[in-house]
């Protein structure tokens, strides 16, 4: 199966040396990049959020194997889909996906399933692959696509991931890809996303999901994060810091509509 790209040209060019050239532009060559057990990123347009995200995964020193993990916007699919089989395509090449990493974790995980219908239009998952490709031109993908579920079964996700990532031996990133609030003032998104991402600073990810669920936060990535940290803590993490925060009305210079973009990395 050869996933093709779906969000091309619209959240980030469509021409491979306009890409490469943008994501240039949004890496810091003066970073020293630190293993990782998991980077936390945005995934709107690059005009909004791809300095944020460039700036985390500069930070970060990028295995050949990353687990990928997003929100499925579109409701498309199952509700906990691993897409484990075949490759994806994006302007700057085809990418294999992880079929050893993903029999570990479909093996040790009855709530997930191996499902391209949820991953075929999904954008959070899409725009973070190129900023992997360009750190990591051997990559190897496995990418995730979360809905609706509970903390338990969010757990239970992270602490499958866990086993399945200690199984195959070697060095494997995290990537959790998510927005903050959507669509309140700056001021209104900054109050709220603050008491989520102080969560994620505590390494606390019940805490994360009943601060988002309890205060009506719109962090459209708060299952991928919870289980991102989830099996971060079970993998030995012990500090978590922010990278940076930012809003969309720093580019647009709307301050009354904005959506917030935080980037974090987890060792």
């Amino acid at each position: 199966m050869l996933r093709q790209p779906a969000v091309a040209g619209q959240f980030y060019p469509g021409a491979p040396a306009q890409l490469k050239a943008m994501i240039q532009g949004f890496l810091d060559p003066q970073a020293t990049p630190q293993p990782a057990l998991l980077a936390i990123c945005p995934h709107a347009g690059y005009v909004y959020s791809g300095a944020t995200a460039g700036k985390v995964l500069s930070q970060v020193r990028v295995p050949r194997r990353v687990v990928l993990v997003g929100p499925n916007h579109r409701g498309a699919g199952h509700g906990a889909a691993v897409m484990s089989q075949g490759q994806w395509q994006t302007p700057l090449g085809t990418v294999e996906l992880d079929a050893k990493l993903g029999a570990e974790l479909l093996g040790r995980c009855s709530l997930l399933a191996e499902d391209h219908v949820a991953h075929m239009f999904e954008h959070s998952l899409e725009v973070q692959v190129p900023f992997l490709q360009m750190l990591q031109p051997e990559l190897s993908l496995l990418p995730i696509c979360l809905s609706f579920m509970s903390f338990s079964e969010c757990q239970q996700i992270g602490l499958s991931l866990a086993q399945a990532i200690r199984a195959v031996g070697e060095p494997v990133l995290m990537v959790a890809s998510t927005d903050m609030t959507h669509y309140e003032s700056a001021s209104a998104a900054q109050k709220k996303d603050s008491q989520a991402l102080e969560r994620i600073l505590a390494l606390d990810p019940q805490g994360l999901f009943d601060t988002v669920r309890g205060l009506g936060i719109t962090m459209c990535g708060v299952l991928p994060t919870t289980v991102c940290l989830v099996a971060a803590i079970s993998l030995g993490a012990t500090q978590a810091r922010l990278v940076q925060y930012t809003h969309s009305g720093m580019v647009s210079g709307d301050h009354q509509q904005v959506v917030g973009y935080a980037g974090l990395i987890v060792s």
